[in-house]
């Protein structure tokens, strides 16, 4: 009998692989493994772990730390419906604030939530939901792997919610209300069941929000004072990306998975800066060769108060720093490997994984209660 480990990942090594202390932004980092039993680990820059929470469910996909202290939440929530394949995976709706002594403060349940959620400053929750198509819009969407709608025929659709503290809905926006079917064909590969399939919604400036549409291939700015779209990065930039964010000069960060890039064989992830009003791209991080640096789904990409970059290459469970040069300066393999403890989840994704939605790093006068 083999003595070998059997997961090819965790046989490349984890833990904390490479560090330049006098490069690196340095503070800890946040994650919460897809797979890890609901379990939050905040690290040093040595890799060493300094606290954990303990969730009563998986990630439904992200853990933030508030400005408050504590812990932001988003909990694969027990009950959701199994709405298509998939659908366990990335589905959330357990939202929870907790202390770091692990304390439950507040609760917020939406069982149709899935992919991202943000945080807001005054305390209200931003998050993607989904809901049935209307039939005579199912109709026109166009694109995708033929009869591969969800059960019945249904072509679920994202809406974007705002809701307060008390739960009570302040916004909402309805994506089949503002996007035309034809503009935003779903790509070939993917089915039908989701459109547009919003994976990142991300507040951004003057009442800006960003959206991140992996299945047709876009990101988009919309207003919430007049819900219209402002802009768009179509697939002529992006392919399949995750996590746009604005940066303070008004470009987009955005990691470009790149599993169906146009024209290109080889399918390799970067993160690019984009100009949304020029449409250029102004600065990019990729490896060479390119697939040296590659997740097919889930991404993060963060830019650090040093000009240096934070990089979650979601599915192989390695949170990476580089510089404005590209140069790598820190670097980390999550060490946490399970199977999904759910049937549907194994299903879809059947193997050991340390995939983590996204990461995040945090400088030490940002969380004063670890001193």
């Amino acid at each position: 009998m083999s003595t070998l480990d059997p997961i090819t990942l965790r046989r490349h090594g984890t833990g904390l692989i490479a560090a330049d202390p006098a490069r690196s932004a340095g503070g800890y980092t946040l994650f919460a493994p897809q797979t890890a039993g609901g379990r939050a680990f905040l690290i040093d820059a040595d890799g060493r772990d300094v606290h954990q929470w303990q969730l009563p469910h998986r990630p439904g996909r992200d853990a933030v730390l508030l400005p408050n202290g504590n812990l932001g939440y988003n909990g694969n929530h027990p009950d959701s419906p199994d709405l298509f394949s998939g659908w366990a995976v990335w589905h959330g709706g357990a939202f929870a604030e907790v202390t770091p002594d692990g304390e439950t403060v507040w609760e917020h349940t939406d069982p149709y939530h899935h992919h991202d959620a943000q945080w807001l400053p005054n305390g209200h929750l931003l998050y993607s939901t989904v809901e049935p198509l209307p039939a005579a819009i199912a109709a026109q969407i166009q694109g995708g792997i033929p009869g591969s709608e969800a059960p019945g025929g249904v072509i679920y659709a994202d809406v974007i919610k705002e809701v307060d503290r008390e739960g009570r809905t302040q916004w909402e926006w309805r994506s089949w209300e503002h996007l035309a079917p034809a503009d935003y064909p779903l790509h070939p590969v993917f089915e039908r069941y989701h459109w547009p399939m919003c994976n990142a919604v991300t507040p951004a400036s003057n009442g800006k929000v960003l959206l991140s549409l992996r299945s047709v291939g876009s990101v988009i700015a919309i207003d919430k004072h007049t819900d219209a779209v402002l802009w768009r990065l179509g697939s002529d930039i992006v392919a399949q990306q995750h996590c746009p964010s604005e940066l303070a000069n008004g470009h987009v960060l955005v990691f470009d998975n790149g599993s169906f890039r146009p024209h290109q064989s080889m399918p390799h992830s970067r993160i690019i800066e984009v100009d949304p009003v020029s449409k250029t791209i102004v600065w990019q991080y990729k490896d060479t060769p390119g697939y040296a640096f590659y997740s097919p789904f889930m991404g993060g990409a963060q830019r650090l108060a040093n000009g240096n970059t934070f990089i979650t290459e979601s599915n192989f469970g390695r949170l990476f720093e580089v510089t404005p040069a590209g140069e790598v300066v820190w670097e980390y393999i999550i060490p946490h490997f399970a199977e999904y403890p759910d049937e549907a989840a194994r299903a879809y994704l059947p193997g050991a994984t340390n995939g983590v939605f996204r990461a995040h790093r945090y400088a030490a006068n940002e969380i004063p209660w670890l001193r």
